[in-house]
């Protein structure tokens, strides 16, 4: 098997469509150019399939006459990594910048339990790091 092809390498379709894969959990190329919202043909979309299944992200199972696709990364797994390379590009790899800017945009929006749970995840980084 190929090994997985870094997800921050893809292509804006391919990344889109293991955005849908991972959104779904599974799907047949036709789910995937429903999704996609008519901008790439069938073919297109099973191509771009077959591409993501030799760059080892994406397994494929039989089902009748029909392929179902299934992302082999976990999507937190996926997220960690894209975050990672985010930070590492926008933000200099400064977590506590990327934490700041994130904290500007969505203020207003979040609620005494994000905050709170924001909160403990701070004590518990400043406690492991107290501890090393």
């Amino acid at each position: 098997m190929a090994r997985p092809h870094p997800l921050d390498k893809l292509g804006a379709r391919e990344r889109q469509i293991m955005e849908i894969l991972f959104r779904l959990g599974q799907a047949t190329a036709s789910e995937v150019e429903q999704q996609l919202g008519g901008t790439v043909t069938n073919s297109g979309v099973r191509g771009m399939l077959r591409l993501l299944v030799g760059k080892g992200l994406v397994a494929y199972k039989a089902d009748g006459n029909r392929y179902v696709y299934r992302p082999l990364q976990r999507p937190d797994h996926a997220g960690r990594k894209a975050l990672s390379h985010l930070v590492g590009t926008f933000f200099k790899g400064s977590s506590s910048s990327a934490i700041a800017t994130l904290l500007d945009m969505e203020s207003d929006s979040l609620s005494d339990e994000e905050y709170h749970r924001l909160s403990t995840l701070l004590a518990k980084a400043r406690n492991g790091r107290k501890k090393q």
